[in-house]
């Protein structure tokens, strides 16, 4: 698809945008949009909501009931009525607004506003949301830690809003709406092939883990329904039977409190679920706090497990998180002579376990495990020289699976990023969409 560009350009006068069509004004943000005082009093009104990065403002999907706040906890949250501009100041540097189609209520931190009448929401979404702006509000960000960033009442509503004629912010919004739902719909099917390359990745650590890698070896009923067949050489272990003697299986801080810049870093399920621990992500508590939890402080090559909501997740604990400690969603094992932590981890990770987690939490209204689930747990164990074969394999089968993912997972990043440079490039005026739009409307008639 070729793209036109305006006939005339003027500067904006805003160093991040550059120049803009002629025709277009640029107004400060308290001239578009109204902020509206409604807040959750003894009613509460519709979902939960949340903002994503990618999608915009959506109705929260909990990972553990345990999150769901009562009533009584929503009083004072903000309203959000469909076709309200919806603006977390904490996340603007990760593209949090969005014009919601949804009503319900959020985080007394957002904010929510009325947008003018002669305004089209569609091209408002799309403008608010787009890269090029990301760029502008990560300039007036303030704060040390990147995912605690916020810009002030008063930066906001200065902030630049870029508007065309009301007919071309309709027919830019009616492009966009089209396009990204084309890119959206090519994304989601990346999205799936990825989904059966792990599951496929899955499969195949969990016949090294539960069958072994020699097809011929002699086989023998292990006496649990969810694990089958075994060598019939290895043994059926409880999983507090392989840990380190003298210690427990244990979790970690019940009540870690507010987030203390410098303090004590600790594991959440949310960390466990993306596997990405890096210090300067994780929430701190006070040392104090954690002091209280010597069970739950980390040394390098414990196992952490998530045993709430990203159930079964499981890791190998770096060198830099040596100290660290854990949320209460998260397991500490420490693994005894008898296993490596790599063939541990393996095993956690199997089809296997995964079915023994489901069947434990049957009837449970929680999406977790307890403690005891998580000790009485079976693992089929081979001798020590055969789990170092199999980790091996393992880690060959990992590899080769990587490149592959690598690979898909470059090409769904290369439709985000055509998807966003479109939108920056349509609400900016870099380039015009207004005749492609009346193509597609008469096509349409």
């Amino acid at each position: 698809m070729s793209f036109t560009r305006y006939p005339e350009y003027r500067e904006s006068q805003v160093d991040w945008l550059g120049e803009i069509p002629a025709a277009w004004d640029v107004a400060k943000f308290r001239h578009i949009f109204r902020e509206s005082g409604e807040k959750i009093d003894d009613e509460v009104v519709g979902p939960m909501l949340s903002v994503s990065g990618y999608r915009g403002i959506e109705i929260k999907d909990y990972e553990d009931d345990n999150q769901r706040r009562s009533d009584e906890d929503l009083v004072g949250y903000r309203i959000v009525r469909p076709g309200q501009l919806v603006v977390n100041t904490m996340w603007l540097n990760y593209a949090g607004l969005g014009v919601s189609e949804h009503e319900g209520h959020v985080s007394p931190a957002y904010r929510s506003y009325w947008i003018e009448a002669d305004v089209d929401s569609r091209y408002i979404h799309h403008l608010m949301r787009s890269s090029l702006y990301v760029q502008g509000y990560t300039q007036l960000l303030t704060g040390i830690r990147p995912n605690s960033l916020q810009m002030s009442r008063d930066n906001l509503m200065g902030f630049p809003v870029l508007l065309p004629p009301l007919e071309d912010q309709q027919a830019i919004a009616a492009f966009l709406d089209r396009e990204t739902a084309k890119i959206d719909a090519l994304v989601a099917e990346q999205e799936r092939l990825i989904a059966l390359l792990k599951e496929k990745r899955q499969a195949v650590i969990s016949h090294a883990v539960t069958k072994g890698l020699d097809p011929d070896a002699p086989m023998k009923d292990s006496g649990i329904e969810w694990l089958g067949e075994i060598p019939a050489h290895w043994e059926v272990r409880t999983l507090k039977s392989l840990v380190e003697r003298g210690v427990s299986i244990s979790y970690g801080i019940v009540q870690p409190g507010e987030n203390v810049e410098d303090g004590v870093p600790f594991i959440q399920t949310t960390n466990m679920s993306s596997g990405n621990f890096d210090l300067s992500i994780l929430q701190r508590t006070t040392a104090d706090i954690a002091s209280a939890y010597p069970r739950s402080t980390l040394r390098p090559d414990d196992v952490v497990l998530g045993i709430r909501a990203s159930i079964g997740a499981a890791h190998i604990v770096p060198e830099e998180l040596a100290g660290a400690n854990l949320s209460r969603g998260v397991a500490r094992i420490q693994c005894g002579e008898e296993i490596y932590p790599q063939y541990l981890v393996a095993c956690l990770g199997s089809a296997s376990t995964e079915r023994y987690w489901q069947l434990c939490k049957q009837g449970s209204t929680f999406n977790e495990v307890s403690i005891e689930t998580v000790k009485n747990l079976k693992i089929a164990v081979p001798p020590k020289n055969e789990q170092e074969k199999i980790i091996q394999q393992c880690q060959v089968e990992q590899e080769r699976f990587a490149d592959i993912l690598a690979a898909a997972t470059d090409l769904l990043a290369v439709m985000r990023e055509r998807r966003a440079a479109l939108i920056s490039a349509a609400v900016t005026g870099k380039i015009d969409v207004r005749g492609l739009a009346k193509q597609h409307e008469m096509e349409a008639a």
